[in-house]
């Protein structure tokens, strides 16, 4: 199965749409900030071009990588060694095809990925860091929305 480019692309570009709202000062920006010691002077001496890049590269690389999370047929070609000519997956896919191909479908698997991969790095560091309860939820709730996304757009978009 050939990764679905432009589908990897607008799911990395979803993450900066979340983030734009989630981070927003009306939002949850202020909060956050308070939450990392962050203030509006110390905020605006970063590199944004480094931020922005980097952060896309990472967009990417998540949104690459949610295929074998949230498309079951992935999996699939992957049991058979990556042969989409295998007798067994065309056997799975002449049964199954498209079933659960869909952008609900997507989400769902998203969600479970941000609330048993995502969120619990993010409250690890966040215990050793001695960040707040405010901080974990602000920050994991970003990426459980972003994956939610993600997951949603890479599955349902054919």
């Amino acid at each position: 199965m050939e990764p679905n480019y432009l589908a990897i692309l607008v799911a990395a570009l979803s993450s900066f749409v979340v983030g734009f709202i989630w981070y927003n000062p009306k939002v949850f920006g202020n909060t956050w900030m308070r939450e990392i010691g962050m203030t509006e002077e110390s905020a605006k001496k970063g590199n944004m071009a480094k931020i922005f890049g980097l952060t896309f590269v990472f967009a990417v690389m998540l949104a690459f990588f949610m295929p074998t999370m949230v498309i079951h047929q992935v999996g699939a070609a992957q049991l058979a060694g990556g042969d989409v000519t295998d007798p067994a997956f065309l056997t799975y896919m002449q049964t199954h095809g498209e079933k659960f191909r869909t952008f609900q479908h997507g989400a769902l698997h998203g969600c479970m990925a941000a609330l048993f991969i995502a969120l619990p790095i993010i409250a690890t560091n966040a215990l050793f860091e001695q960040k707040s309860f405010k901080y974990v939820a602000i920050t994991a709730g970003y990426w459980v929305v972003v994956m939610t996304i993600m997951g949603a757009i890479l599955c349902g978009w054919k």
